[in-house]
């Protein structure tokens, strides 16, 4: 037992280790860009110009056009005006995405409610009977009594073994997510897209206020001091992490506009007259609204705004007429009369 105990906790340990990366280049970029980038490099341009005013008195006045009482602050007004716009846009970034990032991680998953566990008596003969199809029975007499559509490739109630209750569609035991150590589910997807989107603008405001400093790297422009170095690799962590973040939110943009979990895009979800990829797309707005809730001044906050309880789904064919059901089923090559049960 004891082994066991200490590999479970180290592979705990082990599960944090790209978390602890990913806040180690996010504070390594912090401090490049704002130190760096906007302070120590902004103060060492402005000491060459405050020279050239010294040296050269028409150039200085040139420079300026100001009344001669404000020309011995010009170098502190051009810290001033070339910062100030950089780290107001940086950091409004900076905290939207560090918010969703947290927000993802520490974000409880979601668990089936009391109501989808088996009462006593059922319970009881469940586990007492041996013959699978008795089971069913017991599950299905239970499901009638809960919002459940979905079943497993061979048509039975998805039933949890191991948690002993009957499963909520869309519910699956996931693996964790390496990037945030945590499960993607109802309780955080809008975090987690949210942290992609603030992820990917990030980087954008960093390549698009670097670049020109990166270029001045080439072109030889740039003092040589270890701020260059830092200027330098944040421009190329910045642009691919957003190379490689862009294709993951475009991605989960697309499941979003589906109203299709992970899971389900690779598997579409079986209902009783079949499997149905679409089977809870409700058309475009509903299913943003779906994640994101109806109230869109909540959507760019990674606040809890998203609709139902995550126990039950609207479905494009259990929620209209049978008669609408079976000919959007024809539509989709299945042939099989809709009912319930």
């Amino acid at each position: 037992m004891a082994p066991s105990h200490a590999l479970r906790c180290c592979k705990r340990a082990l599960n944090w280790v790209p978390v602890l990366f990913i806040n180690l280049v996010v504070g390594w970029s912090y401090y490049a860009y704002v130190v760096e980038l906007c302070i120590q490099s902004q103060i060492m341009q402005n000491e060459v110009s405050a020279a050239l005013c010294k040296q050269y008195p028409y150039f200085r006045f040139k420079m300026c056009s100001v009344s001669l009482m404000f020309l011995e602050d010009y170098p502190n007004s051009i810290f001033f005006s070339s910062t100030v716009s950089y780290l107001v846009f940086f950091h409004i970034f900076f905290g939207m995405f560090i918010w969703s990032y947290w927000k993802t991680i520490w974000s409880k998953p979601a668990s089936p409610s009391a109501a989808f566990a088996l009462p006593r008596a059922e319970k009881e003969l469940f586990e007492k009977e041996q013959r699978a199809e008795v089971q069913q029975e017991i599950l299905k007499k239970v499901a009638r009594n809960l919002p459940v559509y979905t079943r497993t490739a061979g048509g039975a109630i998805r039933y949890c073994d191991y948690c002993q209750v009957i499963k909520p569609d869309r519910c699956h035991h996931c693996s964790t997510c390496e990037m945030v150590n945590n499960c993607v589910g109802f309780s955080n997807y809008k975090y987690f897209v949210l942290f992609l989107a603030y992820a990917t603008l990030y980087c954008v405001v960093i390549c698009a206020t670097v670049i020109k400093y990166f270029i001045k790297f080439w072109t030889k422009q740039l003092p040589d001091t270890h701020a260059k170095f830092h200027i330098l690799f944040l421009f190329f962590v910045a642009a691919l992490f957003f190379i490689s973040i862009v294709s993951l939110l475009s991605y989960h943009l697309w499941l979003v506009g589906k109203n299709r979990t992970t899971i389900e895009a690779f598997r579409a979800p079986v209902f009783v007259n079949g499997p149905d990829k679409n089977g809870f797309s409700l058309g475009f707005s509903r299913n943003v609204v779906d994640v994101f809730g109806d109230q869109a001044k909540y959507w760019i906050f990674p606040v809890f705004s998203g609709q139902g309880d995550g126990h039950s789904f609207v479905t494009r064919l259990v929620h209209i007429d049978p008669e609408h059901a079976n000919s959007i089923l024809q539509q989709n090559g299945k042939m099989q009369e809709f009912s319930l049960y």
